[in-house]
């Protein structure tokens, strides 16, 4: 199960790298949503870290999985409901948003705000691939990651 964890580490770092490289290489600006994200991948990877470094039996086991899966099942619905905020802009304004100052108030915004502070718009459309939107592909791999994690959680080994 070790592999399994340091996997979901190893990607959640990769995730969260790109992040940056969209942000500091390319321009594009976090919005209260993206940064929602961000925290999500964190925690997963923090959790898995301690996983992997942890060796657990089954109880300890069952216990990441479980944590595993409830990060990556709140990363996935504040991805979708990025993802419908983009195709539907007209239902939801998030500018200077109450999230947007909440985030951005949080003592991790002070201390990373290249990876925690919220400055942009969460309906702007900058990038694209394969037609999906970076929320939609958040999705996608809050989804795979959520598998993987129900799999450490249920897995009779």
């Amino acid at each position: 199960m070790r592999p399994l964890f340091l996997f979901i580490l190893l990607c959640c770092i990769g995730l969260l790298g790109y992040a940056q490289y969209l942000q500091h290489v390319e321009g594009l600006l976090p919005c209260p949503l993206c940064v929602a994200q961000r925290v999500a991948y964190w925690m997963l990877g923090l959790t898995a870290l301690m996983a992997f470094l942890h060796k657990p039996g089954v109880i300890g086991r069952r216990i990441y999985g479980f944590l595993l899966s409830a990060f990556a099942l709140t990363g996935a619905v504040i991805a979708a409901r990025h993802a419908w905020l983009i195709r539907f802009p007209e239902s939801f304004e998030c500018g200077i948003s109450p999230e947007e100052a909440f985030l951005n108030s949080l003592p991790i915004a002070g201390w990373w705000p290249g990876m925690f502070e919220a400055n942009g718009d969460c309906a702007n459309i900058d990038w694209e691939f394969l037609t999906l939107t970076i929320p939609d592909w958040s999705l996608i791999a809050f989804a795979g990651l959520g598998i993987l994690a129900l799999y450490a959680l249920l897995a009779k080994k």
